[in-house]
């Protein structure tokens, strides 16, 4: 186990304007919905209910709606909600994982397949892209929560697989199963983490060159506007050189 991973995975996120916020918030609200819904409604009996509130709060959602989301699973309002896992490939070769949380199946292909051909990519097959990241559990501390080496030592009597720290933090990563458990455990050593989440962290990276990497952001944005797309994942690699011009 490492401070640093050589390879750093890029997830392009959605800018927290607040113009975008009410469509945040209602992605948020679908996952502690259906999260409720699969399990029992109290986050500490089921453990996606728990992180989905934990995303929700690092995002500063409102107590009222998560309440709110959290009810409508108990009305039945998450019996039409279903979760979709698309694959593709964008500009330049990059691998794109896109989860999907939609009522409307049909809707949801088309729009998907729709966004990788007019943004130069391509839709693939199930397991096409999948097989080149694994799924783990990640979790998220401020810079104040310890230095490099306090962190490490946690995550490591945490049961975590990885960490690395620098200015902006620190992330440490867990065994998709094992999430819950090195989740409490730190909780009782360095308190409430940041943010909580299940991830899809590329097993080897695909280099980007510049033209590539522009059409593959407006890619990634375009599908991550999608109102049935939650999250985007690639195992492109570009340069921090290329990222700053390209404002990423």
């Amino acid at each position: 186990m490492a401070g640093h991973s050589k390879f750093k995975n890029i997830q392009f996120r959605k800018d927290r304007q607040d113009s975008l916020r009410s469509k945040l918030f209602s992605k948020l609200s679908r996952d502690i919905t259906l999260a409720a819904k699969q399990g029992l409604p109290d986050p500490a009996a089921n453990s996606r209910l728990r992180l989905a509130i934990a995303n929700a709060k690092a995002e500063s959602m409102p107590k009222d709606n998560i309440d709110r989301a959290i009810k409508k699973a108990q009305g039945g309002d998450a019996d039409t909600y279903e979760e979709i896992r698309y694959e593709g490939f964008g500009p330049g070769g990059a691998g794109l994982i896109v989860e999907v949380l939609t009522d409307n199946r049909n809707r949801a292909a088309a729009n998907v397949r729709a966004l990788f051909g007019k943004n130069g990519g391509n839709m693939g097959d199930a397991g096409s892209v999948v097989f080149m990241f694994d799924r783990m559990g990640e979790i998220v501390y401020p810079p104040a929560a310890g230095n490099e080496e306090a962190i490490l030592d946690a995550a490591i009597e945490a049961g975590a697989q990885d960490a690395e720290s620098d200015e902006e933090g620190h992330v440490i990563r867990t065994a998709f199963e094992d999430l819950g458990g090195v989740i409490d455990a730190l909780e009782a050593s360095l308190g409430p983490a940041k943010s909580t989440g299940i991830v899809w962290r590329a097993k080897t990276g695909t280099p980007v060159g510049e033209a590539e990497a522009a059409t593959l952001m407006k890619l990634v944005g375009a599908l991550e506007d999608d109102d049935d797309v939650q999250t985007v994942w690639t195992n492109a690699e570009i340069d921090d050189e290329v990222m700053a011009k390209l404002g990423g």
